[in-house]
């Protein structure tokens, strides 16, 4: 009996999850365990994407700091995405957090349109620094000072792997990085 019951209810299931007629079943979402990611560009950990020139999979993190290294602006994106969206994306918040800023230093990746774009709709000197050598290491003028800050920030656990579910999660979370930092600096004193 018991047996015959089972079966009438993996019948039952089965009924209940086809459409109409004809149509067999439908599929239903899983949940499964909420720290793996689920497919490349799946729900589970955002959006995610490959840059072949600079072989980075997963996110790319641009940031606008001061002469000093402090954090002014963050923009996280697909690293499928070109760099000079991101650039276009991080001046627009520079400008709207920092209107007094005249000089802006960027990599090789934010050429093209994008200067002459940030001087008519900004008023911002863009200078790009570029590499001599591809495989000669060489400290670059001002360029060092964000690597310096990129490595300020892998410091934090939280940071130094992609944990985060949303872009803006990410950048919320380079910004407590910074602040954090922020902090034991001055109680250092």
């Amino acid at each position: 009996y018991m047996a015959r019951q089972r079966r009438l209810g993996a019948h039952w299931q089965d009924t209940a999850r086809t459409g109409t007629q004809g149509e067999g079943p439908k599929r239903h979402a899983q949940r499964s365990d909420y720290r793996f990611a689920v497919c490349q560009d799946g729900a589970k950990r955002g959006r995610r994407g490959y840059d072949a020139g600079k072989k980075i999979k997963g996110r790319k993190r641009h940031i606008a700091v001061d002469t000093e290294g402090n954090l002014l602006a963050v923009i996280v994106q697909s690293a499928g995405s070109q760099d000079r969206v991101a650039a276009r994306a991080w001046l627009m918040r520079l400008f709207c957090r920092f209107d007094r800023i005249t000089k802006v230093f960027g990599v090789g990746g934010y050429t093209g349109k994008l200067i002459g774009w940030a001087k008519e709709l900004f008023g911002y000197d863009v200078e790009v620094v570029k590499r001599n050598e591809l495989h000669k290491f060489q400290v670059l003028p001002k360029r060092w000072i964000v690597e310096r800050t990129f490595a300020w920030l892998n410091w934090s656990r939280r940071l130094s792997k992609d944990y985060e579910l949303r872009h803006t999660s990410a950048e919320t979370m380079i910004h407590i990085a910074f602040a954090h930092m922020l902090l034991r600096r001055s109680t250092s004193f």
